[in-house]
């Protein structure tokens, strides 16, 4: 795990010094080693930041050259089958310096060409690979999107890089804000890739290469080409089903992530593991300590607020596996002594807040080790969250009812202020215990889906915060997303089916592995994540429904392999997300913070959003009136990130 950056342009003046500068910022990727390379004809300069992970000698320092001289690789991440790789390639005739998994990588490279290397390989990466014979340059990204690759032009220079700070070094920067990319952000919380916050920087979508040719026109772009879709393995998955009952789909499960955890413990530095005490992470510690003749160490922090509060749950499951175990019970100090952090932490707008707990978690882990494995992606790549059954179960009931109905319906809702629902929640509350608590603001919620007229359309308005994005961002037009982009859709046979789809290719990458990436990088902890290995998310797309959602139950299969290791009755509870009490917290501990970055003078001056509305939703905060947490966050961290940034 590290970082990388660097740059190519037609000047041939490519310094060495100035991409010692750009990988500055991304010492925290990669602490243990730096290198910068320059070719001869100073076209190309590459920089590293390294975190050791696999040789801890002197011969995995990168930049590293492959055996022929031709080829030059930054790489950032793991090839988890690199001793398998190994082995094919001495039997070929290769011979290797060391042992680490990036020259393993190159070698493959100029036996097979990039192409079939990284198809050959399982693992997350992020790569610039220069190839001195064609004189072009590669960059590449993983299958799921687990490591980060920004790139563009400015000026005459094409700039890439793991994190936009390093690519901000740089003297033809611009920062520019791409005020379409802003409204995007104040929708989803994230900026989706493969937008990013600036003008002229993309992200590197996964699964893709790009290739530039050295004397590639400035400001041209060639199409990035897959050499992996989720797409397609969702389709091919559809049409050619697994065979076999519920007992068969269990034991197939097990044993791909039995060798998938395997080959993740691999390593030359302490291995420990996440256990939030949900079914994912409690079933990846699970196998960890059943393939394992040591004791595993987990980890887990825990908060004095019950509702926020899995803490106990993890310590009874690490106790009943035979873990050793770890875990801090945080104050809201401690989170709240986090957020001036974020703005640095994540180079990029970010405004999930679980990114609080996750910062938490990984900050104990890296005391005790250096590579944490998680559970993430369980959720997407097996049909877990609720969402799924709640869209699913109302789009049934809607789909029959005229639009035009459904539309009068929810004027008449929202024609109701959220006070008066919230007194009729609470007058009825004891009836329907799940309407007592801010009821207005879930009626309002329900309002903005009844009118949809598709079920993607009814996802998006679940996934999304501002409703009306240019109502607060100056001067936006929203661009086009995976989730706007019909013609990207998959051809898939239900609608749980396509919400599992577009989340793999916009909430999974662009959020949930963007939060968990930037947290532990920013305390030089390599996660690693098994339900993301790409042979266990194409079993499972060929699992059917059936057999994901069984029983009025999501993640079975999941659910029933953990019950090998665990009690079922330790793990039937409700699901908690990994969040924080933001909303109390703008009220009490943060208020003069936010305060602070919502002033209207400071609003205008920075002119990107409508000052009067922003108030408002703070006004109506602070009073209790609603709810405005999330909407609020976004701007928050969007102005903490500007003062940062700017």
């Amino acid at each position: 795990m590290c970082g990388l950056a660097g740059y190519l342009n037609g000047r041939r003046n490519a310094s060495a010094e100035l991409c010692s500068a750009m990988i500055t910022p991304l010492a925290h990727r990669g602490p243990d080693d730096s290198g910068v390379w320059v070719n001869e004809t100073r076209e190309v300069v590459f920089g590293h930041r390294r975190l050791a992970i696999q040789d801890l000698s002197p011969e995995g320092h990168q930049p590293m050259l492959s055996a022929s001289g031709r080829f030059t690789v930054a790489f950032n991440g793991e090839v988890y089958n690199f001793l398998s790789l190994k082995k094919e390639l001495a039997e070929l005739g290769n011979n290797f310096r060391g042992h680490s998994d990036t020259e393993i990588l190159l070698s493959a490279i100029e036996e097979w060409g990039i192409e079939i290397a990284l198809k050959k390989s399982v693992g997350m990466f992020a790569i610039a690979l220069w190839d001195k014979a064609t004189r072009t340059l590669t960059l590449a990204r993983d299958r799921m999107g687990e490591k980060p690759l920004y790139f563009g032009w400015q000026g005459e220079t094409f700039l890439f890089g793991s994190e936009l700070s390093a690519l901000a070094q740089h003297p033809d920067w611009s920062a520019e804000i791409n005020r379409g990319a802003l409204a995007l952000f104040m929708r989803h919380s994230y900026v989706p890739a493969p937008h990013s916050i600036y003008e002229g920087i993309y992200k590197l979508l996964p699964g893709t290469l790009l290739v530039l040719a050295a004397d590639q026109s400035p400001g041209t772009l060639p199409q990035p080409k897959p050499f992996w879709s989720v797409r397609e393995v969702a389709e091919s998955g559809n049409t050619t089903p697994f065979i076999g009952g519920p007992v068969e789909c269990v034991d197939a499960l097990e044993s791909l992530l039995q060798k998938t955890i395997q080959d993740m413990m691999i390593s030359d530095v302490p291995v420990g593991a996440f256990l939030s005490g949900g079914i994912d992470s409690s079933l990846v510690v699970a196998i960890m300590q059943s393939v394992s003749d040591q004791r595993v160490k987990s980890f887990s922090i825990g908060f004095h607020e019950e509702a926020y509060n899995e803490a106990h749950h993890a310590k009874e499951i690490a106790r009943k596996i035979g873990t050793e175990h770890t875990e801090l019970y945080v104050t809201p100090t401690d989170a709240i002594n986090v957020i001036p952090k974020l703005a640095s932490l994540y180079s990029e707008p970010f405004a999930d807040s679980s990114q609080i707990p996750t910062f938490l978690v990984s900050q104990m882990t890296r005391e005790h080790v250096t590579v944490a494995l998680s559970g993430d992606g369980g959720d997407e790549v097996f049909a877990g969250y609720n969402r799924y059954l709640i869209a699913q179960k109302l789009w049934k009931k809607l789909a029959h009812v005229p639009v035009s109905l459904r539309s009068l319906v929810a004027r008449g809702i929202v024609s109701i202020p959220t006070a008066r629902w919230d007194q009729a929640g609470r007058r009825f509350g004891r009836f329907v215990p799940q309407v007592r608590e801010r009821t207005g603001d879930k009626m309002h919620k329900l309002a903005g889906v009844l009118a949809v007229d598709s079920p993607e359309e009814m996802y998006r308005n679940l996934v999304t915060l501002w409703d009306r994005p240019d109502l607060v961002v100056s001067n936006a037009n929203e661009p086009q997303t995976a989730l706007t982009d019909r013609a990207g859709y998959a051809d898939l046979p239900s609608f749980v089916a396509q919400m599992q789809y577009l989340d793999m290719i916009s909430y999974l990458p662009d959020d949930i592995l963007v939060k968990v990436d930037r947290a532990a990088m920013g305390v030089s902890l390599e996660t690693r994540v098994p339900f993301l290995d790409h042979r266990v998310v194409e079993f499972a797309w060929t699992l059917p429904m059936e057999l994901k959602i069984r029983n009025g139950e999501s993640k079975w299969p999941l659910r029933m392999l953990l019950e090998k290791h665990i009690p079922a009755e330790m793990i039937q509870r409700p699901k908690m997300g990994f969040g924080v009490p933001i909303d109390s917290w703008l009220r009490k501990e943060l208020r003069d913070w936010a305060h602070a970055l919502l002033d209207k003078k400071k609003l205008d001056d920075a002119g990107f959003f409508n000052s009067d509305l922003v108030r408002e939703k703070w006004s109506e905060h602070l009073s209790g009136k609603r709810n405005w947490q999330h909407q609020l966050w976004n701007v928050l961290t969007f102005q903490a990130w500007l003062e940062n940034n700017g």
